[in-house]
């Protein structure tokens, strides 16, 4: 899954042998896979078939939410009952998989009479917007008319087929951002951060998806809210919580917006939209993390911040959290580790991707594997220590940087550099401690290497040409760094507890 094409000349790209309206996404070959002979357009039945891969989207939101609604699908037509019907069923059935979906059809029209899919169940009045409305990162009415949109695109889509335009219909109503008054967001706010177990490498499309799929009851067709008149949540503020839920399935099939998209020909040429669609609260998404500000509080999405996604973020998401009150992992990555061995589970990584929002502005989307970490209680407690060492050890390279670079993003940005010079050591260290070795004593000794070298390159060139006082400055820092790595001021020694060791003295440190 390739990085997200945001440049102001991206544009559509028609898939070879989609069909032309009316599209059915159940029983047409609408998917574009890669397998090992090339590049193939599928059903979603086919996704279990020999040598199916990957989805091959031109933007890598619609690959990971085109594998939300894989899974959704197969949540809905053919769930497994219990983990033993689930570890029973692992090995694909394609034959199975087709005619389960194939019931699912009269509910999957992108154009036409009678029910659409993901749109309101009637016609709606207005008028059209283009169809670049439904990615994430193209520019709002506003911001095209103020002409504001200087890191979102506009007119970037003047029309779409009906593959693209389904697959990013689907995007928006499950990632939807702040829109406006009336505009709702997704179930999970905008911007969610998505979870998906990749089960080992290289895996096929049917293993991944099937690692994800939650056990669960059958549902039917009345399931899907476009099956039904829109909830309308135009009267203070109306929400639809999970308890008056009949099918907990819709958490794959949210509608916030409610949309109708225009039909030319064989090209979606434009989507009207009204306000306040359904308005979703409690929901628990099966894909996604959860946190709590303060214990008894309500369970809120995790959210991708811009920039890289590392270590510092892994409790709560693919490591469990001693902090169970507090964080809790998505229930598919919760799952995994409950339905397979913990050998297994070693082999597993897990894809953390989503937009990172500022509100209604999409700054970064986040796509990054990182190891499953499924341990023994020891071992996690010991992983969450070194995590925090880290972090207070980073606050202390920040401090002593100051100096040097004062307040801004400069400063921000070698912090960030230290987590991500310090990712791979973590993971050989977990793999140490895996093998039952002790590693703080280790772990420290890496964090002290790289907090000292991004110091020294950032501080010492040019010392001889700077003033005395500055110089002076620097070497505090210097010695005060040191002081934090060796446990001796207020960071390192809580840095030294979070690790369980005794902070050195002058003559060790030396």
């Amino acid at each position: 899954m390739g990085p997200v094409d945001t440049s102001v000349s991206a544009a559509p790209r028609l898939f070879s042998g989609c069909p032309v309206m009316p599209l059915n996404l159940i029983l047409d070959p609408w998917i574009p896979v890669t397998t090992p002979e090339g590049r193939r357009t599928i059903t979603p039945g086919q996704m279990a078939d020999p040598g199916v891969l990957r989805p091959d989207w031109p933007r890598a939101d619609l690959n990971i939410a085109w594998l939300e609604l894989l899974i959704g699908l197969v949540a809905l037509a053919d769930p497994p009952a219990s983990p033993e019907e689930w570890e029973a069923r692992r090995a694909a059935d394609p034959a199975r998989l087709q005619e389960r979906l194939a019931a699912l059809a009269p509910a999957f029209n992108l154009s036409g009479d009678g029910p659409l899919f993901l749109q309101d169940l009637e016609p709606l009045a207005g008028e059209a917007n283009p169809p670049d409305m439904l990615f994430i990162d193209s520019a709002g009415g506003n911001a095209a008319r103020n002409n504001a949109d200087l890191m979102v695109w506009r007119g970037r889509y003047p029309a779409l087929d009906p593959a693209l335009a389904a697959m990013a219909l689907y995007t928006l109503q499950s990632q939807a951002p702040a829109g406006g008054a009336g505009n709702r967001t997704s179930m999970r706010g905008g911007g969610p951060m998505v979870t998906l177990v990749e089960p080992f490498a290289g895996c096929s499309l049917w293993d991944l998806v099937w690692a994800n799929v939650p056990c669960g009851p059958q549902q039917g067709l009345e399931a899907l809210p476009w099956m039904r008149p829109t909830r309308v949540s135009d009267k203070d503020q109306e929400v639809w919580p999970p308890a008056d839920v009949a099918s907990p399935v819709e958490a794959f099939f949210g509608m916030p917006r409610r949309l109708r998209l225009v039909v030319e020909g064989d090209l979606v040429t434009g989507v009207v939209q009204r306000p306040y669609g359904t308005n979703y609260a409690g929901w628990q998404h099966p894909l996604t993390p959860y946190y709590r500000l303060k214990p008894g509080s309500e369970l809120l999405p995790v959210h991708p911040r811009a920039g890289a996604f590392g270590y510092r973020n892994w409790l709560g998401v693919v490591a469990a959290s001693e902090k169970t009150d507090l964080r809790a992992q998505a229930a598919c990555v919760a799952a995994y580790s409950g339905r397979v061995r913990r050998s297994q589970a070693q082999a597993a990584r897990v894809i953390v991707a989503g937009w990172a929002m500022d509100n209604m502005k999409p700054r970064d989307f986040v796509l990054s594997r990182q190891p499953l970490l499924d341990l023994p209680q020891a071992q996690l407690t010991a992983v969450q220590g070194m995590v925090e060492a880290a972090e207070l050890l980073a606050g202390a390279l920040r401090m002593a940087l100051k100096p040097v670079l004062a307040e801004g993003s400069a400063l921000e940005a070698l912090r960030e550099e230290f987590f991500a010079r310090t990712q791979a050591p973590l993971e050989a260290r977990i793999a140490d401690l895996r093998r039952g070795e002790a590693v703080a004593g280790a772990w420290l000794a890496d964090l002290r290497a790289a907090g000292l070298a991004l110091f020294d390159a950032a501080a010492l060139p040019g010392m001889d040409r700077r003033e005395t006082d500055v110089m002076a400055r620097i070497a505090q820092a210097r010695q005060g760094l040191l002081a934090d790595f060796a446990g001796r001021r207020k960071l390192g020694r809580a840095a030294f507890d979070k690790l369980g060791l005794t902070p050195q003295t002058r003559t060790e440190a030396a």
